[in-house]
């Protein structure tokens, strides 16, 4: 079908997902609620007296209030300028903890 209403090509832009190049302020909030709630439950099975290796290296991690911004909203990519990207370009960014970088990064 020819002519000025024909469906665009996926290569120009048609039907692709579109990924934001940087996280808007309300998924911010839902990354800092999600890191609270995780940590909420880190602290319940602590305070239950369970022990096993996973909840010792759980409570290695840093909790939200004391991550700096950058490692709340960003992860460690070599291939990446600057070798930081969005937590958002990551895949399953919402169910991996991301909460530790390299040293230096």
């Amino acid at each position: 079908m020819f002519g000025a209403f024909r469906p665009s090509p996926v290569s120009h832009g048609g039907l692709l997902w579109k990924v934001p190049w940087r996280l808007s302020a309300p998924r911010k909030a839902r990354q800092r609620q999600r890191l609270r709630d995780v940590d909420e439950v880190i602290e319940t099975v602590r305070q239950s007296g369970v022990t096993c290796r996973s909840l010792d290296l759980a409570l290695a991690l840093p909790k939200q209030h004391e991550m700096p911004a950058k490692d709340k909203y960003t992860v460690f990519s070599r291939s990446s300028r600057g070798y930081r990207k969005g937590i958002h370009k990551v895949p399953k960014w919402t169910r991996l903890t991301q909460r530790t970088n390299p040293l230096g990064f």
